[in-house]
This record gives C-alpha cells, sequence and structure tokens, in this order.
C-alpha cells in the first residue's frame, strides 16, 4: 500500500436482515433499527470509515437507515446508495447537501443500476439497464454542478433546471465522492468519467489487476488516471483458527436449500454482469478459487458474495495481494454483521493496517 494512498475501509449495513446461519430461521437477526445501530457501532469501533447502506426491493429504505446510524455513531460515513429515477436530482442533491452539513462531511453517495430486471418492472421503471445508466450519468453530472456551482441551467434527455437554489453548502468540496460498482461496459465507462472509487466485487486478484490496468487506461481518456481509485466489495468469515474459520463457512450455508433455490430465481432475472461473474465463480470446484477465496455464499445470496475464509494471518495476506495489483481500499461483510465486524477490527485490521 502506498503511502500517500491510506486504504479506505468499509462496511455493510444489513438493511435486508442479517443471519449467522442462513438455513436456520432461529440464527436470523430481524431487521430493526437497534439492529443497524449495533453493526454501524461495532464497525465504528473496529476502525472502518464507512458504512454502505444498501437499496433494493427487500431493503429498508436506505436514505432513513443511513440518517439514523449516522445519528447513532461519532465517525462513520454512510455510503449511500442511488438508483437512477427515484428521486429528482435537484431534490437529491439537497438531500446530500443538508446531510453533508449535518453530520459534518460524512456522506459518500453509490451509483447503481439496479441488479434486478423484475424488481425495476415492479417499481415502475421500464427503461433497459442500458438506459437507465444513461439516466443515472445525466443525474451524476446534474448533481455534481447543483452542488459545486451556482445558478445552473441544464437540459439534457431526462432532466430540466433552471436555476434552482441548493441550500447548504456542502462541507465536502466540491462535493461528496461518488462510488460505482459494476462490470458492465457502460458501468466502467461511467466510472472512468464520474466516480472517486470504482467497486469491484471478487474475483482471482490478477483478473483484478488487469481490470485496474483497463479503468485506468479509460480514465486517463478524460484526465481522472490520478483520480480514480479502487476498492474490493467482499464477504469475510475469520476465526482465530482456519479449521473454525472453515467450520464457519460451511455453517453458514449448510441446510440453506431454500435459499439457493430463491437465489437462481433471482439471478435468472438479473441483468448484470457483475452478478453474472459471482454465478460463474460459484461453479468452481469445491467452491475455492485460492487457498482462502470462496464462492460458498454465492449461493445464498445475490450480489457480491465472494468471501475470503481464514484465521487473521491468512485474511490479512489474501487481502494484501489485491492491495498489491492497485486496490487502496475494502467495502467488506460479514455473518452476523456486528460480530464479524468486531472479530475483524480485533483480529485483522491491526496486521493489514501496518
Amino acid at each position: 500500500m502506498s503511502s500517500k494512498t491510506p486504504l479506505s475501509m468499509g462496511w455493510f449495513c444489513p438493511t435486508i436482515g442479517d443471519t449467522s446461519a442462513f438455513g436456520d430461521a432461529s440464527k436470523a437477526f430481524p431487521q430493526s433499527m437497534d439492529h443497524f445501530e449495533r453493526v454501524a457501532m461495532a464497525a465504528e469501533n473496529a476502525g472502518f470509515d464507512y458504512i454502505l447502506v444498501p437499496v433494493s426491493a427487500h431493503c429498508w429504505d436506505a436514505w432513513v437507515a443511513a440518517s439514523f446510524v449516522v445519528s447513532r455513531t461519532k465517525k462513520l460515513k454512510a455510503l449511500v446508495a442511488m438508483k437512477p429515477g427515484f428521486i429528482h436530482p435537484v431534490a437529491q442533491a439537497k438531500m446530500i447537501s443538508t446531510f453533508d452539513q449535518l453530520s459534518q462531511g460524512r456522506i459518500y453517495m453509490n451509483l447503481i443500476a439496479g441488479l434486478s430486471e423484475k424488481d425495476a418492472v415492479a417499481e415502475g421503471q421500464f427503461a433497459s439497464k442500458e438506459a437507465r445508466y444513461e439516466q443515472l450519468e445525466e443525474e451524476v453530472v446534474l448533481i455534481k454542478r447543483l452542488l459545486s456551482e451556482e445558478q445552473v441551467q441544464f437540459s439534457g434527455k431526462y432532466y430540466h433546471v433552471d436555476q434552482p437554489t441548493i441550500i447548504p453548502k456542502t462541507v465536502q468540496k466540491p462535493f461528496p465522492p461518488f462510488f460505482l460498482g459494476g462490470g458492465s461496459e457502460q458501468a466502467a465507462e461511467i466510472s472512468a468519467r464520474h466516480s472517486a472509487v470504482h467497486l469491484f466485487w471478487g474475483d482471482y486478484p490478477e483478473r483484478i489487476g488487469e481490470q485496474i490496468k483497463e479503468m485506468r487506461a479509460r480514465a486517463a481518456k478524460y484526465g481522472r488516471e490520478n483520480e480514480l481509485r479502487f476498492a474490493m466489495r467482499l464477504q469475510i468469515v475469520c476465526r482465530e483458527t482456519e479449521d473454525e474459520a472453515w467450520k464457519a463457512a460451511h455453517d453458514l450455508v449448510s441446510g440453506a436449500d431454500g435459499w439457493k433455490d430463491q437465489v437462481k430465481d433471482i439471478s435468472a432475472n438479473m441483468n448484470s454482469v457483475a452478478n453474472q461473474r459471482q454465478q460463474e465463480l460459484s461453479k468452481t470446484v469445491g467452491s475455492k478459487m485460492t487457498p482462502h477465496l470462496w464462492t460458498g455464499i454465492t449461493e445464498v445470496r445475490p450480489g457480491a458474495g465472494v468471501a475470503v475464509v481464514g484465521n487473521p494471518q491468512q485474511v490479512a495476506a489474501q487481502l494484501r495481494e489485491f492491495i498489491e495489483v492497485g486496490c487502496s481500499g475494502f467495502c467488506l461483510s460479514g455473518y452476523p454483521h456486528h460480530e464479524e465486524a468486531e472479530r475483524f477490527g480485533r483480529l485483522v485490521m491491526p496486521l493489514l493496517m501496518r
């Protein structure tokens, strides 16, 4: 890790629900503000910089949950997911600036087009994913201008504004950072033009290294080769010993056939290159991509499911492989999230931050 690029660490807020065993309903942690606070406090105490607050059909509202979480912590930032077409950019800009002011600079934005075509239609979005990404880009361009300029006039394909007033001004200048994670060509181009951080989902370190080179070349076309940073979205299963870690990993997904059937159905309705890659990796023989990269969670969870499994030294070593190919941050998850965050902070964070 370069001394000029400090490692940025994020954790996940399970507004979709939490568990210590997907196959055992008695071990679930239902969605509740008490649990979200428990996870956020564990993440902050563990030394994480931010917490990802997701948005999907089965998640609680990201803006409300993020506001609650930030109000209950002292330093933790909220990485709030936003989908195109849900909130008008003028309203979204005021929400971002207000959140940024009230929290004194504790908000980031995570750009997503949405994984599920079925959910998009259910929520009234009938446009193709390509069109949603196009709208997302227009929103980002407009929101950035609204947050950093005065008397903005804008006429695009989706939005038209004529000098709206955006108050208060943001603490973070010129605006809070934008993250984007996606595996498609279109997502890569938008990220190269507009993101502060491009989030990769779990894959082989050498493949991530190649993708980082490609993304830097894309960013260079826009004069941003030194602005774009890279992070990994990964699951964590860490225990004091390797045997304990693998037992915990297998216990997490054992007996979860119902979940596996649901994930197959959900994935069938997803037009997501990143999710398709996760499903492709799930077919790895024995579920092991490397001695400590495991695909088991991809079978019970749509989205980013590749996990790092092992004892503290093994987990830290596997994460360092991603740092060596160009990553300067991680956005991590682990089940249940409050316990895994505490364990990671105690066992792995000191090794990783050396």
